[in-house]
């Protein structure tokens, strides 16, 4: 999360969608997703993209979809339909333009040009895909480089194709790029989200990977199936315990400056500001998913 909690918006959830498939867009409707990402990239075969444009520019221009936040990932720069996603896309006014591959601070830049020059509504921001190497070692300078950038998104399937790694369970050939990402994220102020979990039928194995993306500070998760929704909000969400436990923090805390001390105790445990700030974080997350629902 960035560092203005009053700003915060829950990201647990982030389903990429087809938008060329019209029927996965209305069926989106309903789901209890934070985020879409309506795709008019990977998972659009060229004859279709012209249609998942107009898809995806009717569907945020629809208000159907409530709360959930939507953004459009367009084809890359330099790819024959980006050009026509990006100005379609501004006209459209997402709450956000997922851009892939995103490789430097130029190309941010380049990026919100494009976007401020086709009219893009002031509250579009840009997120931008780390794929890469290069994008996972300047991933600061990316993050950093318009105040316009909401978001660093990893794109792990390219990123392993990209270091020549394998997949395994824990992902300790990328544990070190998600790391890297995140301090990126958190350095700039900007949101972070995890990459996708390929296998649909293994829930366990989805639950223990986006386990391991809240450890390490993502703010969610990037989704390809409705059925990862549930459990991703699940994982993302502080539970009851963590939130209990919270207020414990700053009430305690509370109290012990009340008595003129700097430092408080609870359950045998030191508590000073910095506690009581990440407690604050658990309630400010809470909170704005509870007003979801």
């Amino acid at each position: 999360m960035t560092g203005d909690l009053a700003a915060y918006r829950p990201r647990r959830s982030v389903l990429y969608l087809p938008s060329s498939n019209e029927r996965a867009l209305e069926k989106a409707k309903a789901l209890p997703v934070d985020a879409l990402i309506l795709d008019l990239e990977d998972a659009v075969a060229p004859e279709a993209k012209d249609a998942a444009r107009e898809n995806a520019c009717a569907a945020v221009r629809s208000g159907a979809y409530g709360r959930r936040e939507l953004t459009i990932r367009v084809n890359g720069t330099g790819s024959a339909w980006h050009d026509a996603d990006l100005a379609a896309a501004c006209a459209a006014g997402p709450q956000a333009i997922v851009v892939p591959k995103v490789g430097s601070a130029d190309e941010v830049r380049s990026l919100v040009a494009a976007m401020e020059s086709a009219g893009a509504p002031e509250h579009t921001r840009l997120w931008a895909m780390v794929e890469t190497p290069v994008a996972v070692l300047h991933a600061e300078e990316i993050a950093r480089a318009s105040d316009r950038l909401g978001c660093l998104v990893l794109g792990t399937n390219d990123l392993y194709k990209e270091l020549g790694a394998t997949f395994a369970p824990g992902r300790a050939a990328i544990q070190v790029s998600l790391q890297l990402v995140v301090l990126a994220a958190r350095a700039a102020g900007v949101a972070v989200l995890d990459g996708v979990f390929n296998d649909v039928r293994d829930t366990e194995g989805f639950l223990a990977e986006a386990r391991q993306g809240r450890e390490l500070g993502f703010d969610g998760k990037t989704l390809i199936h409705p059925g990862q929704v549930g459990p991703g909000n699940e994982v993302f969400a502080p539970g009851t315990d963590e939130v209990e436990r919270a207020r414990g923090v700053i009430a305690a805390f509370e109290a012990a400056q009340a008595d003129g001390r700097g430092v408080a105790t609870l359950d045998g445990r030191l508590i000073e500001q910095l506690h009581v700030d990440t407690a604050q974080r658990v309630l400010a997350t809470a909170e704005a998913i509870a007003a979801l629902e």
